[in-house]
C-alpha cells in the first residue's frame, strides 16, 4: 500500500530545479525514470512534466530513507525531500544537470508493475501497444512537450480572440441531423423513439444564426464528429478553432486569420510568418501543383503539353487529343540517373491515381533515353524537353488522361518525387503558407447523378458567376480560402449567403426540391426573413494545426486520447455492446450480423 502525502507539499517540479537553488530544502514529487546503485549510494532519476532531476541516497545522508530506496523499481510513484547540492560530476545535457537533491526523507506513494512499454522520447513500438496503454505513452516527454504546446496554442488563440472583439459562445453538441457530406454520428433519443440527435461535424448553421442574432464576431474551440472512413491523419472526433464574422467580405476575414497565424507561430515556434499570405486561384493551384493543397516549398510544377504535341501520330497523345484529354508533366531535375526499376515504380505510382501508365524521356550526357522516342519526330521531342525545361540529367515525367487523373497523378507523383529527394521531409523545417481561393462552387457526383457542394451548400458564389446557376453550374466559382501549409490544409472557411431565395437556387441546382430544402434547413431559410446580415468565417483543424507547431507529421501525438485508423479505442474498446435494457429503453434493436 502507497504512502500518504499529508503534510508534503511540492517545492518545485523537477525540471526547474537550478545551481541558484543550491543550499535550499527542497521536495519533489513524480515517477522514476531510473535507478542505479553503485553501492553505497543509489542515484535516482525522479521525472515529471517538465523533466528530470537527479536524487542521491546514501547510508550517510539519510540510513532510512537509503534502506527504503533499495524497494525502488521504474515507474515508482515518489515524494522526497532534502538538500540541494552541487553535482561532484555535472551533466551539461540536462537543464538540472549542474545540482542534485540529498535524499533526507522517502516516501513511496505508489509502486508500479514493469511498463509494457518504455516511458522514453521517440518510443519505436507498435502504435497499437501505444494506444492500449495510453497513460503511460503519455508519460513520454516528447508527447507530455505536444500536450503543452496545445495547452499553450489554447491560451495564444483565445487570447487574440477576446483581443479582436470575438464572443466565445457554445453551441449545441446534440442537433439534427444534416446528411450533405460526410455521415453523422446519430444519438437515440429515449423520449422520443425512433428519432435521432445527431453530433456535429461544424457549428456551421448555428454560427450562421449567431449572426443572424447580430453578435457579429463569434469563436469557439469546439470537438466536431465525422463518421467517415479514416486516414493515416483524420480522427473521427476533433477539435475546430471556430469563428464567423459579419459585415465582411473575404479578404476582410483573412486579414484576421494571418494575424492570428502569425501571431501562434511567433508565439509558440519564434517564427516570423510574413503577411499577407500568398494568395492563388484554385485553378492556378490545380494547373501549377495538381493539388488544391499544393506545397509551396519546392517548384518541379506541372506543365501543359497538349498544344505542344498537336499533330503528332504518337497514339497515346493523339488519342487523348482527339478525345478532350490531358497532356501534362513534370521536370524531376536531376533524376535522369535513375534506373529503369525505379522509372517502372513510379509509373506503378501514377496508376494508383487512376492514371493508365507514364511517359518518361530521360536526358543523358549521351543523348535521350526514352521508350517513345521511335515515335515522335526529332522537331516533336525538341519541343516537348524545350517547353518543359529540359536540360541534361533531368527526367521528364508525362501522363495523358482526363484532367481530374492528370492533376491527381501528377499532384501525388510531385509530392512523392519531393520527398524521394529530400526538397521537403523531416530534415526541411520551412513553413510556407499560402491561401487558395475560389474554388468551384460544384462537382458532379456520378454516383448520385446531381451535383454537390465542394465546400458546403451555405457558400456564397461568385457575384458575376451566379449566372450561370441554372444553365451551367460548372463554371460557378464561389467565394472560399483554404489556408494550406506544407501541403496540408489546415484551416478553410468561405462568405456565406444571407439570402433565402439565392440559398433556395443552390439547393435546387444540387437536385435538392423547394420542399426537401425547407424539410431540412427549413430553420435557416425561416432565419433569412429577418434581416440577415453579410457574413463569412473558417475553422482550423486544430489537431493538424498543432501537428505543425509541435514539430511531428502524426496526428496521433497531439492529442490525448486518439482512436486508431479503425475509430477504435485501443484504451477503453470502444466502440462496444450495451446492455439489451438500454436499448430496449431506446426503442433501439441491433440487427445481427449473418455470419
Amino acid at each position: 500500500m502507497g504512502e500518504s502525502i499529508k503534510g508534503l507539499k511540492r517545492s518545485k517540479y523537477c525540471g526547474e530545479f537550478r545551481d541558484s537553488d543550491v543550499g535550499n530544502k527542497a521536495t519533489v514529487m513524480g515517477w522514476v525514470q531510473r535507478r542505479r546503485n553503485l553501492g553505497g549510494l543509489i542515484f535516482v532519476d525522479l521525472r515529471d512534466r517538465t523533466g528530470i532531476v537527479q536524487i542521491v541516497f546514501g547510508e550517510a545522508i539519510d540510513k532510512e530513507a537509503y534502506e527504503k530506496a533499495h524497494q525502488i523499481r521504474s515507474e515508482y510513484c515518489l515524494a522526497v525531500t532534502g538538500n540541494v547540492v552541487l553535482r561532484e560530476s555535472p551533466n551539461p545535457e540536462m537543464p538540472t544537470g549542474l545540482i542534485e537533491i540529498k535524499g533526507g526523507s522517502l516516501r513511496i506513494l505508489s509502486e508500479s508493475e514493469t511498463p509494457p512499454i518504455y516511458i522514453k522520447e521517440n518510443l519505436d513500438a507498435s502504435e497499437q501497444i501505444r494506444l492500449k496503454y495510453r497513460y503511460l505513452d503519455l508519460r513520454r516527454p516528447d508527447i507530455q512537450r505536444n500536450l503543452m504546446i496545445r495547452s499553450r496554442a489554447y491560451k495564444v488563440v483565445r487570447d487574440f480572440m477576446y483581443e479582436n472583439g470575438f464572443l466565445e459562445i457554445e453551441t449545441p453538441m446534440l442537433t439534427k441531423s444534416t446528411p450533405e457530406g460526410a455521415r453523422d454520428y446519430l444519438v437515440p433519443s429515449r423520449n422520443f423513439k425512433g428519432k435521432f440527435y445527431a453530433l456535429p461535424q461544424s457549428p456551421q448553421l448555428f454560427k450562421q444564426l449567431l449572426m443572424v442574432s447580430g453578435y457579429d464576431r463569434y469563436f469557439q474551440i469546439v470537438k466536431c464528429f465525422r463518421d467517415e472512413d479514416l486516414r493515416a491523419n483524420r480522427q473521427p472526433e476533433f477539435t475546430q478553432v471556430d469563428m464567423e464574422l459579419s459585415f465582411v467580405e473575404m479578404e476582410d476575414v483573412m486579414e484576421v486569420n494571418e494575424r492570428l497565424i502569425k501571431r501562434l507561430f511567433k508565439e509558440i515556434k519564434g517564427i516570423d510568418v510574413e503577411i499577407p499570405i500568398q494568395r492563388i486561384t484554385y485553378k492556378e493551384a490545380m494547373e501549377r501543383f495538381g493539388s488544391d493543397k499544393p506545397d509551396m516549398r519546392f517548384g518541379m510544377e506541372l506543365t501543359n503539353i497538349k498544344d505542344t504535341v498537336k499533330g503528332t501520330e504518337f497514339r497515346v497523345f493523339k488519342d487523348a487529343i482527339n478525345e478532350g484529354k490531358d497532356i501534362r508533366g513534370i521536370n524531376a531535375k536531376g533524376c535522369a540517373s535513375f534506373g529503369r526499376k525505379e522509372i517502372d515504380r513510379l509509373g506503378e505510382f501514377v496508376k494508383t491515381y487512376g492514371a493508365k501508365g507514364l511517359v518518361w524521356i530521360a536526358i543523358k550526357e549521351d543523348g535521350i533515353k526514352s521508350p517513345i522516342s521511335k515515335y515522335l519526330t526529332n522537331e516533336e521531342m525538341d519541343a516537348i524537353i524545350k517547353k518543359m525545361g529540359g536540360e541534361k540529367g533531368d527526367l521528364l515525367l508525362i501522363v495523358a488522361d482526363k484532367p481530374k487523373i492528370v492533376f491527381a497523378s501528377l499532384g501525388a507523383l510531385r509530392i512523392e518525387l519531393g520527398k524521394k529527394l529530400n526538397l521537403i521531409g523531416p530534415d526541411n523545417k520551412e513553413f510556407k503558407f499560402v491561401w487558395v481561393v475560389e474554388f468551384p462552387m460544384f462537382t458532379y457526383d456520378e454516383e448520385e447523378g446531381r451535383y454537390v457542394a465542394e465546400h458546403h451548400p451555405f457558400t456564397m458564389p461568385v457575384e458575376e458567376d451566379i449566372k450561370f446557376l441554372e444553365t451551367e453550374p460548372w463554371k460557378v466559382r464561389s467565394e472560399t480560402y483554404d489556408i494550406v501549409l506544407n501541403g496540408e490544409e489546415i484551416g478553410g472557411g468561405s462568405i456565406r449567403i444571407h439570402d433565402t431565395k439565392l440559398q433556395e437556387e443552390m439547393f435546387k441546382v444540387m437536385g435538392f426540391t423547394q420542399e426537401e430544402a425547407w424539410k431540412k434547413f427549413g430553420f435557416l431559410l425561416e432565419a433569412f426573413k429577418f434581416g440577415p446580415p453579410p457574413h463569412g468565417g473558417l475553422a482550423y483543424g486544430f489537431d493538424r494545426l498543432v501537428m505543425f507547431l509541435a514539430g511531428t507529421d502524426n496526428i496521433k501525438d497531439v492529442i490525448a486520447f486518439p482512436k486508431n485508423q479503425n475509430a477504435v479505442c485501443l484504451l477503453t474498446d470502444a466502440p462496444n455492446v450495451v446492455d439489451e435494457d438500454q436499448l430496449n429503453e431506446l426503442g433501439i434493436g441491433v440487427l445481427k450480423d449473418k455470419k
